[in-house]
């Protein structure tokens, strides 16, 4: 194993820096720079002497050099915008927000998603399942910012729920709960959906595997089968899609984040963009694509602990 993951770290380390390369690049194509949308009104001289201190009059190819030693220890660079304000520290005092909607989303989108799926595979043809499959269409059809609108408008400042807003630092955590509830259900809303059609599908298929059969002659009961055979072998391609889902939900909240108004990483991101504001884009990017990549590795390592069979040098035993 421990050959499998330095291998993969390796391959992690390759792919940052192709993100890091190609969009460092992209960004610096594009007309324009943080410094000139930002001071139109100054004289062109003081222009031109705020981008040479922000080292923006230097060729790309000096800057890319620049920008990777600096990340090589750890520097991920001040904002353009808003001076005396790192990307690190950013990161640092937002990503718990978005954090915290994401893996609420995840959490709760993975359990309803599954008992869903579970429920609807062995009431195949029942009304259960046809509500399922009901769901499961709504879910991929309605996007989660329409979803989030909706939950707004009928939903939200109804039982002491607000509409949009965020907790303040040092609130109990039993408070901060009414602040979370309506944009983790609009992110999960869609996550349900991809669980429970994965869940039945796969629990259908082991349904009809000759040891299932063998169980239910030797008299097992269909709890243990449930529980023992079926479940535990139907959830491996739950936990192939369930890494990337854990990072793009996290990471691919904008609009969320953005209409109900949490400070997060996602809302910020929009601002940056629009500011062009390089190195907080660089630093968020950078940070998205990490949590991605390492999501996937920890599922291939989640793989063993499921099914003691996979082995990460080669296939199964």
């Amino acid at each position: 194993m421990f050959k499998y993951i330095s291998k993969r770290i390796g391959y992690m380390l390759l792919t940052l820096w192709v993100v890091i390369t190609v969009t460092f690049f992209l960004m610096n194509a594009m007309p324009g720079d943080p410094i000139s949308s930002q001071t139109k009104q100054l004289p062109p001289q003081i222009r031109q002497t705020i981008r040479a201190q922000y080292g923006l009059d230097k060729p790309v190819g000096e800057r890319y050099v620049v920008y990777l030693k600096n990340l090589a220890s750890g520097n991920m660079g001040d904002s353009f915008v808003n001076p005396g304000i790192s990307a690190n520290k950013y990161i640092q005092e937002r990503f718990p927000n978005s954090a915290r909607i994401g893996l609420q989303a995840v959490v709760f989108g993975l359990t309803i998603g599954l008992v869903l799926g579970i429920i609807a595979a062995f009431k195949r043809n029942t009304a259960v399942d046809y509500m399922v499959i009901f769901i499961a269409i709504l879910g991929v059809s309605i996007p989660s910012f329409v979803m989030a609108a909706l939950l707004q408008k009928y939903v939200g400042g109804k039982a002491g729920l607000p509409i949009a807003g965020w907790y303040s630092r040092g609130d109990e955590f039993l408070s901060t709960i009414k602040f979370t509830l309506l944009p983790t259900v609009a992110l999960s809303f869609s996550s349900i959906a991809t669980y429970a059609r994965y869940m039945k599908t796969s629990v259908l298929d082991v349904i009809n595997q000759d040891y299932i059969i063998t169980a239910q002659a030797k008299g097992v009961s269909r709890i243990s089968i449930a529980w023992k055979h079926v479940i535990r072998n139907a959830i491996l391609p739950i936990v192939t899609i369930l890494g990337p889902q854990i990072a793009a939900v996290i990471t691919g909240s904008f609009v969320i984040e953005r209409i109900f108004a949490i400070p997060g990483l996602g809302n910020a991101m929009i601002d940056f963009i629009a500011a062009k504001d390089y190195n907080m884009i660089m630093g968020l990017t950078i940070f998205y694509s990490f949590l991605y990549i390492v999501s996937l590795l920890l599922v291939d390592i989640l793989y063993t602990f499921i099914d003691p069979r996979i082995r990460l040098s080669g296939g199964k035993k």
